[in-house]
This record gives structure tokens, C-alpha cells and sequence, in this order.
């Protein structure tokens, strides 16, 4: 009995402690949050920078400044703030550990970022007298000559026809063409051709050309 008294007793103090180191925990975490708000400006005119990247250094949030270069956001004490933007060099910025109450503003300067670009040269638009004589004088490969050859002809374009599938506007076409064949006779049986003469010649005389031997081949 003496034993389960003492667990009581323990359990109990155990639990009067759990709030107050919460309590203490969360006076801590809200002592190190601060607002940060400022300006970022060009080193040279002391004009606002829009759309520069403010980004927490090691996490994954941050914001932007607006049209006048201004930006707002939620730092702890000792956080080290990255600006960027194209056309500048980046800076860091580390917000103090010993800042007293909840807000802290920061004007940062950022300097241009010369880029060397490889030089371009710009010729003028040829005329149509020079692009026929080019392309007549064009030297081309004998190799390369004979597969354009063997790409053209008859037999290999008849190939690629029937291999390539049907695009949006065929395949389209085609579905109208069956909705209005099934809306033409409908609620009626649609004509057999087996009972159609002129069927029956057009097959006789596709059978007599050779078409579907052609076609079997």
C-alpha cells in the first residue's frame, strides 16, 4: 500500500512539471521569433530592387521584395537572410542574436553584377538571287544524296502512309463521317452491298486489274 502511495505521489509531480516546462519551452520559442521587414536598394542610386529573392539560409521559405524594393517575414534571432536577383551579386545578411523586442528592420545594398557575353555577329537576311545560287551550288554528299533518294520513293512513301497514324483532324473527320452514316439510317436497316449491282461490277472489275493481288503482295 506504502508502494503505490509513492507512485501516486510520483505520477502527480511528474504531471504538475509537464505545463510549466511547456510553458517555459514556448517562452523561448517566442522570444527568438521576430519580424523582419526592410528595403533592398541599389549600392550606387539608392533605388528599389523589385522582385529580389529573400530566402532563409538552411530553410525552405522565404519571399519578395514588391515594386519598391520592400519585403516582410518571420526570422528567428541569428538567422542569416540571402538576397539575390539577376543582374546583382548576392549578399547574407545575419540578424542578431541579442535584439530586444519583436522587430527588426535591414536596409540592404546590392551592387550590379557585370556578365561578359560572347560576342554575336549579325549578318544580313541574303537575298533571294543568293539563296537560289547557294542552294544550287550546295555540295551534297553522295551518301546522303541516296538516302533523300530512297526516302522518295514510290514504295517507302506508300509504307510510311499506312504506318503513320491518323491525326486529330483525320481521326475527327472520320468519327463525323460515322455519326452521320448511323444518323442517316436510323431506325432502319442500312443497304447490304451484296445486293447492290453496282458493287458487284466495281468488284469484278477491281478483281480483274489485279488490285487485291497487288494489295496481298
Amino acid at each position: 500500500m506504502r508502494e503505490m502511495k509513492r507512485s501516486i505521489l510520483y505520477l502527480a509531480l511528474f504531471t504538475a512539471m509537464i505545463p510549466l516546462s511547456s510553458r517555459g519551452q514556448f517562452e523561448k520559442l517566442k522570444d527568438s521569433v521576430i519580424q523582419l521587414y526592410g528595403v533592398v536598394m541599389t549600392a550606387d542610386s539608392l533605388v528599389g530592387i523589385p522582385a529580389v529573392s529573400v530566402m532563409i539560409v538552411g530553410q525552405n521559405r522565404g519571399t519578395y521584395t514588391n515594386d519598391q524594393g520592400v519585403f516582410s517575414i518571420v526570422v528567428n534571432k541569428g538567422d542569416e537572410v540571402a538576397f539575390s536577383s539577376i543582374g546583382y551579386k548576392s549578399k547574407i545578411a545575419e540578424i542578431p542574436r541579442d535584439i530586444e523586442g519583436s522587430q527588426y528592420s535591414l536596409i540592404q545594398l546590392m551592387v550590379t553584377d557585370t556578365m561578359y557575353l560572347p560576342a554575336t555577329i549579325i549578318r544580313p537576311r541574303p537575298t533571294r538571287e543568293q539563296f537560289e545560287r547557294d542552294f544550287v551550288n550546295k555540295d551534297i554528299p553522295a551518301d546522303m544524296l541516296e538516302i533523300a533518294r530512297q526516302n522518295t520513293e514510290e514504295s517507302k512513301r506508300r509504307i510510311l502512309a499506312r504506318s503513320l497514324p491518323t491525326d486529330g483532324r483525320e481521326a475527327a473527320n472520320l468519327n463525323l463521317r460515322g455519326v452521320a452514316n448511323r444518323q442517316y439510317y436510323a431506325g432502319q436497316a442500312p443497304p447490304q452491298n451484296i445486293f447492290n449491282p453496282f458493287a458487284w461490277s466495281e468488284f469484278i472489275q477491281a478483281w480483274k486489274r489485279g488490285d487485291y493481288k497487288k494489295k496481298n503482295n
